[in-house]
Formats: C-alpha cells, sequence, structure tokens
C-alpha cells in the first residue's frame, strides 16, 4: 500500500484524535485557521439540528418542538436557523443541510406566498415575518442553490414580505411606522418597536443593492429616519432601544421601553452599511454606521470581562433570558460579518470582536453529556452555565462561522452574478382576511339570530303574498 493511500485514513484518526482532545479540554478555536473553524462550526451545526424535529417522521418541516412542554420554540426562530445553515453551507462548503433547509423554507411560505402561513396568524409578528424575509435574502445574494421553477424563488419570497409590509405602514399614530404584530386582535398590537421597523428598514436596503430598484432605498431612508424622529435610535449616542406603545404616541416617558438589545444593534448596523454600499459612501451612511458600530461596543463589555467578548447585557447577567433572547448574540454576529463586507472601513473593529467571542463561545461548546453543548454564557472560563439548546448552538454557530467572512466574496446582486427570480409585484393587491377581528362566540351568535329573523321575515312576506 502507498503512503498517498494512507493520507484519508490520517485524516480521520487526526480528525478524531483533535475533537476527541477538545471535548476534553474544550473547544480551542484557531480564528486564523478556516479548518479550525470549519471543523468547530460542523459540531456546533449538527448538535443544533438535533433539536429540529422537522425532518422525522411526524414532523413539520420548518417547526421545532418545544424548550419543554408549554414552552415552544417560535415560528421566527425556525427561520432564523435555517438562516444560519445558508451562511453555514456559504462559508464551509458543507452542503449537507441544503436539502433540509430547501424544504424547510419552501414548506412555511405560506398560502399568499409570503412567509405569512394561516396556521401562525394569531402570533404573527412583522418581525417575524421578516426574520423569514432574511433568510431568503441571504439566499439570494449568496447564491444558495434556487428551488425548482413550480416554486417560489428565494427573491420574490422577500420582495413579497417587504411589499406586504409596507402595506402596513401606519401613519395614524407616532407619524408612521409598522405596528410588532400584523392583526390587530394579536396581543402587543399596539408596539411600535426597533426590531420590526428595523428588519424592514434592512430588507429594504437589501433589496435596493440587489436589484438596483431605487424606490426599495427610499423605503429603507424613510424607515430609518422614522426610528430616528420617534428616538429608537438616540441622535446623538447611537443607543438603539426596544421599542414605543403606540396607545401613547410613542412620545417618550413611559412610552419607551429603553432595552438595548444586540440584535437590535446587528439589524441597524448591517441596514446602514447596506445603504452606505448602495450610495457608494454616502457621508450621512458613513456617519451613521460610524456612529452605530462605535455604540455596539456596549454588547462587548461584560462585568468582569473578557473584553471584546459578546453578550446580552439585557438578561444575561441575571441568568434570566427567555427562549427568544438566547439567540439575539447570534444575529449581531451574522450581521456584523455582513457589514465587513458593505462598509470594509470597518472591518479592523469587527474581526477584533468576532475572534475573541469565537474563540470563548468555541470553549463553552464542549459541554453537556455530549460534550458538544453550548452554553448561554462565554465568560466562565469554559464551564457551563447549564444553559442549553437551539438559541445557544445558534448564537455560536453564527459567532464561530463569521469568522470565515474575510475568505469569501462579497454577497452578489443582480448584476454581478445573482440567479434568484424576483417579482416586483409580489405581495402587492391581496385581500387578506386574516387581517380582520376574528369571530367571537358573541359573533357568531348574533349572526344566526340576524339570519334567523331574516328568515322569519322573509317567510312572513312570503305568507302575505300568498294571502293577498
Amino acid at each position: 500500500m502507498r503512503l498517498s493511500s494512507l493520507r484519508p485514513l490520517w485524516l480521520a484518526v487526526c480528525t478524531y484524535f483533535l475533537f476527541h482532545l477538545q471535548r476534553v479540554t474544550g473547544y480551542e478555536l484557531d480564528p486564523s485557521d478556516k479548518t479550525s473553524i470549519s471543523m468547530i462550526a460542523q459540531q456546533v451545526a449538527y448538535k443544533m439540528m438535533q433539536f429540529y424535529p422537522g425532518n422525522r417522521t411526524g414532523g413539520i418541516p420548518g417547526l421545532f418542538g418545544d424548550v419543554k412542554p408549554g414552552m415552544p420554540y417560535y415560528w421566527w426562530e425556525a427561520g432564523a436557523v435555517f438562516g444560519s445553515l445558508i451562511d453555514y453551507w456559504f462559508y464551509t462548503g458543507d452542503a449537507g443541510y441544503n436539502n433540509v433547509t430547501t424544504e424547510a423554507m419552501l414548506w412555511q411560505v405560506g398560502e399568499d406566498q409570503d412567509y405569512n402561513p394561516s396556521n401562525q396568524s394569531r402570533s404573527m409578528g412583522n418581525d417575524d415575518q421578516c426574520f423569514w424575509a432574511l433568510s431568503a435574502m441571504s439566499a439570494a445574494e449568496k447564491k444558495f442553490p434556487d428551488p425548482p421553477e413550480d416554486q417560489p424563488q428565494w427573491l420574490a419570497l422577500v420582495e413579497a414580505v417587504f411589499n406586504s409590509q409596507a402595506s402596513r405602514w401606519e401613519i395614524d399614530t407616532c407619524g408612521g411606522g409598522l405596528h410588532w404584530q400584523v392583526f390587530r386582535f394579536s396581543t402587543g398590537y399596539s408596539y411600535k418597536n426597533t426590531i420590526s421597523n428595523g428588519c424592514f428598514f434592512h430588507i429594504g436596503a437589501r433589496l435596493a443593492r440587489y436589484t438596483g430598484n431605487n424606490t426599495y432605498a427610499e423605503w429603507a431612508e424613510k424607515a430609518y429616519d422614522w426610528l430616528v424622529n420617534v428616538d429608537l435610535i438616540a441622535k446623538n449616542t447611537w443607543e438603539i432601544f426596544d421599542g414605543l406603545d403606540s396607545e401613547l404616541n410613542c412620545s417618550g416617558g413611559r412610552a419607551m421601553d429603553e432595552v438595548r438589545w444586540s440584535y437590535n444593534s446587528g439589524i441597524i448596523l448591517s441596514g446602514v452599511a447596506y445603504m452606505y454600499n448602495y450610495t457608494e459612501g454616502a457621508k450621512k451612511w458613513k456617519a451613521t454606521v460610524s456612529g452605530v458600530l462605535n455604540a455596539s461596543e456596549y454588547f462587548f463589555t461584560p462585568p468582569g470581562g473578557p473584553k471584546d467578548t459578546l453578550y446580552e447585557p439585557g438578561c444575561e447577567p441575571w441568568g434570566v433570558c427567555n427562549t427568544d433572547q438566547k439567540s439575539f448574540k447570534a444575529y449581531l454576529s451574522r450581521f456584523m460579518a455582513l457589514t465587513v463586507k458593505m462598509a470594509p472601513f470597518t472591518a479592523d473593529f469587527i474581526m477584533e470582536k468576532l475572534e475573541t467571542s469565537a474563540k470563548a463561545a468555541a470553549r463553552h461548546c464542549s459541554l453537556g453529556e455530549d460534550q458538544n453543548t453550548c452554553g448561554m454564557k462565554w465568560t466562565l472560563n469554559g464551564k457551563w452555565d447549564n444553559s442549553c439548546g437551539v438559541g445557544e448552538q445558534l448564537s455560536a454557530l453564527e459567532t464561530i462561522q463569521s469568522n470565515l467572512i474575510v475568505d469569501v466574496a462579497a454577497p452578489v446582486t443582480h448584476n454581478t452574478g445573482g440567479t434568484s427570480k424576483g417579482n416586483l409585484h409580489a405581495g402587492c393587491g391581496k385581500t387578506d382576511k386574516k387581517t380582520q377581528l376574528p369571530a367571537t362566540m358573541g359573533d357568531r351568535v348574533g349572526a344566526w339570530l340576524l339570519t334567523a329573523f331574516l328568515i322569519l321575515l322573509l317567510l312572513r312576506s312570503s305568507g302575505w303574498m300568498v294571502i293577498e
């Protein structure tokens, strides 16, 4: 047997011992080594998908199960997971999750092909819908394999979401903005929050760059300016707050929730970076990129250190992050990486933080019984905080694999190799019966009584006609 024929065997043996040792001592990631990043990302992605029942017997494609009985992984987070798997394929070249990703993203498009399926209507938020659109936008920009021709296409899905949300822009309160919830009957409808409006702004900016259609850019700027005008983005400090109560006309004070979440920072940062890129370096957007980026330092200064390690200040120090919040760090990492491509002058600032955070995340991902579980906190010197789940794996995965951003090409556009087909009018002109308030029992009884009365009246009238 020649020595060259032994190479695959030696590679397998080395890989086994590398990961065996890491599972004892913690994953030690080398952010300058593509192989190190890819191998650890593979392990983290594998564990994340162990939580996914959608490709098992009886499972529903695109839906995760429950954290525990009565506590679900919400629909929006599933959309974010499949976006991370598109990133995983793009960064590492591993297509192992491509089929399950495509299946999930097409299964959940909904009856109107706008990521608003009727079985999610009672809790549908504009942000929920938008997170699936973000994944579809990523698929278009990264040339993820296009769906079959008889299926909805990635770009058209994003345009459908954007158009449906533009039709919900509401000026009767707060001078504009999107409500958090899509439907009036949903709890929280009166809240106008940053993530819903920021995500609308964000996909508008990306659509403008991809398609060259300036109408998207005009909408994006309108949404961004509204966020500034209502002080959800602070004019002088670039702090980004969570939301406002439209029932108080978004007038600050009691109306505002001033908690700062990492995903709000990420969605705005990358959105303004796309506008900077689309406008070829306009002063407004360069200043905004710099301001928002500097303000993001807040998420990299955990109490007690280590410096430049990503954490979630709004809940992590007290161990009270809910299921959604445990995934938020994923989006700041993802969007910081995109910012590097859209505004290269940010690279030094961002990559220092992504490298430090990725090393810390990896060190906290060889835990649990399977020695492949990620914790929520990355500041415990490799100790586990006993937190585990989809959000923990997702945050670690995006932070680790985002370090490969320097090795890949920039997102494509329609003019630079993009193949995804769009539909400018997708999501327009449809009568959406779901926006109406649901019928209550009182409504049904009232309708029955009215119908009975009309029938009796008709019979009586017929009787008089017979007598006459």
